[in-house]
């Protein structure tokens, strides 16, 4: 793939597109009654708090079965209720408040939400604003993407990691479309933000070798590779792969929780080792 002027990014080989200033294009038209914007409609409020997310894939409003679209198209998370729903107007309020210019926004799931002091300790003074929601998959990033989740940000680099969640699902969707899931993760914030640089983090290990939860996220990892996100020259893959693993592929485990999936405060740390020599350079363009 040739190196595109940015914001234009050409996703053809996996049917994905980005072009210009025009929205991201999904690969399936989302039945969702609002597709983008903040506050949401009473239509889509009442859409996305009563039916669980199941009820929402795409191809569901059709009685079709069509996995391989599910990471890749937005949808609401749902924990029961509105409870999802409230942690993404908690982000929102926050981005509110720091509307303008910011050093770093940060990305994800769990992992990014777990940064906390972390992040503090080893970024002192960097202005950041950090959306991570535990559980998220890679399709509700992209709708809170779509729906107020960074509206009104500048920030000059962003860190995205996501996709542990999908594992979940990857038997039934497969390793590429859990890749194209978060190449279409990379797009939507490089339309966003054509400006900011990309620092899109792989996977991180989890579990055990010959567990499939480890072997989807060493397969998907290697599937973004194909993909050449970092064509882009605003987008910087950082694979950790080998920082939180032995030589025989197990965890490194002093770097996670009891769970061998979340990080440990020797884990976070190793993670900001990495990532300080990369973004430091970036936050100076």
């Amino acid at each position: 793939m040739n190196h595109l002027p940015c914001p234009l990014i050409a996703f053809v080989a996996a049917g994905l597109t980005v072009t210009g200033a025009a929205a991201v294009e999904y690969p399936y038209p989302s039945a969702e009654p609002q597709k983008t914007g903040w506050p949401l409609t009473v239509e889509e409020r009442a859409y996305v708090v009563e039916r669980p997310e199941y009820d929402r894939r795409p191809g569901r409003e059709a009685n079709k079965h069509l996995p391989q679209f599910w990471p890749a198209v937005p949808a609401a998370g749902h924990f029961g209720g509105d409870a999802w729903l409230k942690l993404h107007e908690a982000h929102v309020k926050t981005v509110q408040a720091h509307q303008g210019p910011l050093d770093v926004l940060l990305v994800g799931d769990s992992i990014t939400i777990q940064w906390a002091d972390a992040w503090a300790t080893h970024f002192p003074g960097l202005k950041a604003v950090n959306v991570g929601i535990g559980g998220d998959k890679t399709q509700n990033v992209l709708w809170r993407l779509d729906h107020g989740g960074v509206e009104g940000l500048q920030p000059k680099a962003i860190l995205l990691m996501i996709g542990n969640n999908n594992m979940f699902f990857t038997p039934e969707t497969g390793i590429e479309a859990a890749a194209k899931g978060i190449q279409m993760c990379v797009a939507n914030l490089r339309e966003k933000f054509p400006a900011a640089e990309v620092i899109l983090a792989k996977i991180l290990p989890a579990h055990r070798p010959g567990n499939r939860f480890y072997e989807d996220i060493k397969k998907t990892n290697a599937a973004l590779g194909p993909l050449k996100l970092d064509n882009d020259p605003k987008v910087h893959v950082l694979d950790l792969w080998s920082d939180f693993t032995n030589a025989d592929g197990t965890l490194k485990a002093p770097l996670f929780t009891p769970d061998n999936i979340h990080l440990s405060k020797a884990g976070y740390a190793t993670y900001a080792s990495k990532l300080q020599p990369l973004l430091g350079p970036l936050l100076k363009k």
